[in-house]
């Protein structure tokens, strides 16, 4: 089994956020320790528990992010604006190869990047009259998954 690991302050408050914004599911609850299904996981004490100095911990550091895809970003601007005490990285905006993409802080300073899924992105140019080579072109994917997208 693989786990990214992140150090967060406070295990039920972090827990919380990435419950209600993200929709994770809890794995394993370890107590100070957290599984998400999918990979992610969380540490309260991680200073502690490496035997190093809680100066050591460095916070919003900005080199190093966590992805998530959503297919309606729309929608999940709206969730995000309803959560209290999100600090925005920068606000939504589109990238040269279509994807929308917005970033945030969660509570201990990690950034996350929620974008839209390249299906979506893929669909969206489909139904704006653009080829498949064009899509494929301009998103930076191969011909055959565009062409998967279709049916999706």
């Amino acid at each position: 089994m693989n786990y990214f690991l992140i150090a967060v302050k406070d295990i039920v408050v972090s827990r919380k956020f990435y419950e209600d914004l993200f929709g994770l599911k809890v794995k394993f609850d370890f107590g100070k320790n957290i599984a998400f299904e999918g990979g992610l996981a969380l540490q309260e004490n991680f200073a502690e528990l490496m035997g190093i100095s809680e100066d050591d911990i460095k916070h919003k550091t900005n080199n190093f992010e966590l992805v998530f895809e959503k297919d309606d970003i729309d929608d999940f601007i709206l969730k995000i604006n309803e959560y209290k005490g999100i600090e925005y990285v920068h606000p939504l905006k589109e990238y040269p190869w279509g994807q929308r993409v917005i970033r945030i802080y969660d509570l201990d300073k990690h950034i996350i990047e929620i974008g839209e899924s390249f299906v979506t992105v893929i669909k969206r140019f489909l139904k704006n009259g653009l080829s498949v080579e064009e899509t494929a072109k301009m998103t930076m994917h191969p011909i055959e998954f565009v062409k998967s997208c279709v049916d999706k």
